[in-house]
């Protein structure tokens, strides 16, 4: 019971004729405006969210290659007090 093509146009018709053709095609306007700002938006705010994921996987790779420089079992300390050896 879908809407058939004459009732489409009968709506549009009324549609038409309560706001007439210049309102809306000032709203349509508008709404293109409101989906390219709203893109601009989007594309800016993935260029912003890109730069500090490269950030962190450089500081990530650091800090992987300064512990494992750390991590070097020939100089790990030994313990010096009986307590310490458990």
């Amino acid at each position: 019971m879908g809407l058939s093509v004459w009732q489409l146009l009968i709506i549009a018709l009324v549609v038409l004729v309560l706001f007439g053709r210049g309102r809306i095609s000032e709203m349509m306007g508008d709404f293109g405006k409101g989906i390219s700002s709203f893109k601009k938006g989007m594309s800016e705010e993935e260029a912003k969210s890109s730069k500090p994921a490269g950030q962190i996987e450089g500081q990530a790779k650091e800090a992987r290659s300064d512990a494992e420089q750390k991590a070097d079992p020939q100089q790990a300390p030994r313990p010096d007090t009986p307590d310490q050896r458990r």
